[in-house]
């Protein structure tokens, strides 16, 4: 049987024929205002959550959506959430219509093959009216910390990773619907966490619903729906003329994924095809992997997301609010039952990671094309733990993931690649305060530190991963779902890869780094005992030996590169005092470039 393939693209479904024509000025007040309604709606969530990994990481994204579902203004948090969030409102239009739609309804779901992640991603919307009518959607998407299930083990389908909840209405016309409440409440184990989350999230909906609501009255319906209009017609404009830009063509590349957790060694590939026709782009993942028994796959608004944040880094990165009228010249092609278009029961845990290499991909397939605006590989992975354990000060289970570390980023082709930065698809996601971690975990960070010679070498370096050592004060298990250990960030042009992600344990004294995957699940550690976080670095761009002898030179002052790395892979030679040997410097490479 044929599987169903998915071919989107974006409508213009906002351009409403009788949305009212906008001076420039009120236009851009406007543009202006529904980022600050975006905007708000981050701050009252980050300042009511309960947990760190919203109000610290900032695993969330809140947005601001037409009637129709299409996205007006979107405050990252994750950009990966860019396709999941606005499909989701959209499901709940066809699922309840919107003449079933009220005032004071609160609708939710968590059901990752809708938003196209985990069911920790639980997403509340909530109608917004203006003189009796339906005109917009606020959303809030975050992550729980918990959501029942199983702790620290692979899982092979949906049921095991825990509480799903359809598309229901978590309150109507104003009430809240508390047997809802109980229900989610009884299903996850820390049930005091969720509900202070899920009020948050509530407080953010709410917020964007009376600011909204507040700019419409201040400007009228026309204005505010006609500037709408002009922003994505805009948006659409600044996407077609960049795309122009790009020859026309077919790129491929491909690339691979270590394994799955299961099948340990097996590895996934990642290919793509992009067709660049005019000023219009098809980016097709018919090719990428099937779905696998592991949980790394992601649902399809996903893999539809994995296109639109590599389309817009190259056409539109500056251009906000993020609407839909970004993505109007790009269609999607891709089948269902792929890692990043899973079906139902296969697991979706660890949604985040393959889709990164996705977007490196897109970017690897387009590099010949435009190099200028091209980027090798990054560590393209969260590289952090989950550890649960029982705290000392008060016997109460506690969960918590200390991360992400942050990574190197790929070389572009005039500059280096950013150093320990969190990966594309949490975007503006933060690590976790140390000062948090210690005060309110029993855990001791011994160290956090750049982690030499882990960048690519090239014209144009990559960044640096990092390394952080974390001791355990009290017994807790340990749970890492690292991938790209083996499967290492390229280079671009003749520039060198860059050192994968890893991770070590220390009991007793003693290092274990002979690990051959970096996927834990459950080791126990006891008091004292202590566990390494590695990131990678990011790809080199350009030959090494191209490199300007003065930045190699900096770069082994400030600890980035060792001096052996620099005399045998870049060609500098230093003399005992440390300082440059032009002369042997200039063997070394013509030596170099030789072979």
């Amino acid at each position: 049987m044929t599987e169903p393939t998915i071919t989107t693209r974006i409508s213009n479904a906002a351009s409403a024929a009788n949305a009212a024509a906008v001076d420039a000025v009120t236009v851009e007040i406007i543009r202006n205002g529904l980022f600050a309604v975006t905007e708000e709606m981050k701050t009252n969530l980050t300042r009511t959550a309960y947990n760190l990994i919203i109000y610290e990481a900032l695993d969330f994204t809140v947005g601001l959506f037409t009637v129709e579902g299409d996205t007006v203004s979107i405050g990252l948090g994750l950009p990966m959430f860019i396709r999941g969030m606005s499909e989701t409102v959209k499901a709940k239009i066809r699922h309840f219509g919107l003449e079933n739609i009220h005032p004071g309804d609160i609708l939710v779901t968590n059901d990752a093959y809708t938003t196209g992640s985990h069911l920790n991603h639980f997403t509340f919307t909530m109608p917004v009216f203006h003189e009796g009518q339906l005109i917009a959607f606020t959303c809030c998407m975050a992550h729980w910390l918990d959501v029942g299930g199983t702790l620290g083990n692979v899982t092979t389908d949906i049921y095991s990773e825990g509480i799903q909840i359809p598309i229901v209405k978590y309150r109507k016309a104003g009430v809240v619907n508390q047997d809802l409440v109980d229900i989610i409440a009884m299903n996850v184990r820390l049930a005091d966490r969720a509900m202070g989350d899920l009020r948050a999230q509530i407080t953010a909906i709410t917020t964007g619903e009376r600011r909204f609501s507040e700019l419409v009255q201040r400007y009228g319906w026309p204005a505010v729906q006609g500037s709408i209009v002009q922003i994505m017609d805009h948006s659409e404009a600044v996407a077609r003329a960049n795309t122009l830009s790009i020859p026309d063509g077919t790129y491929e590349a491909e690339s691979f994924m270590d394994d799955d957790g299961l099948d340990i060694g097996q590895r996934i590939p990642i290919k793509v095809k992009v067709i660049v026709k005019d000023d219009e782009m098809t980016i097709d993942l018919s090719d990428v992997s099937r779905q696998v028994r592991g949980f790394y796959n992601s649902g399809f608004t996903t893999g539809i997301a994995c296109a639109q944040v590599a389309y817009k880094c190259l056409t539109t990165p500056t251009d906000y609010p993020v609407n839909d009228g970004s993505f109007r010249p790009l269609k999607v092609i891709m089948p269902m039952g792929t890692v990043v278009s899973a079906e139902r029961p296969f697991p979706m845990r660890v949604w985040m990671t393959i889709p990164m290499t996705v977007i490196d991909t897109i970017f690897k397939a387009l590099a010949l094309a435009i190099p200028d605006r091209s980027i090798a590989a990054h560590h393209a992975d969260l590289v952090f733990p989950n550890i649960h354990g029982i705290s000392p000060e008060d016997g109460r289970l506690f969960i918590v993931g200390i991360g992400p570390l942050g990574g190197g980023w790929g070389a572009k082709s005039k500059e280096d690649g950013v150093s320990v930065t969190v990966c594309i698809n949490d975007g503006d996601t933060h690590n976790s305060p140390t000062e948090q971690l210690e005060s309110k975990y029993p855990v001791l960070v011994e160290s956090y530190s750049i982690r030499e010679d882990s960048s690519g070498a090239g014209r144009q370096r990559g960044g640096l991963g990092a390394e952080m050592v974390v001791q355990a004060l009290s017994p807790f298990s340990v749970t890492t779902r690292i991938d790209r250990v083996h499967c290492k960030p390229w280079g671009l042009e003749g520039g060198g890869e860059a050192a994968g992600n890893g991770i070590a344990i220390r009991r007793k004294g003693e290092w274990d780094s002979s690990m051959p995957n970096a996927k834990i699940f459950n080791a126990r550690l006891a008091r004292g005992d202590a566990y390494k976080m590695q990131s990678g670095g990011g790809g080199g761009f350009g030959l090494a030996t191209e490199r300007d002898v003065k930045l190699v030179a900096d770069d082994v002052r400030e600890g980035y590169v060792s001096a052996e790395v620099a005399n045998r892979v870049y060609g500098v030679a230093f003399t005992s005092e440390g300082d440059v040997d032009g002369a042997a410097t200039a063997r070394l490479r013509k030596a170099l470039q030789a072979r």
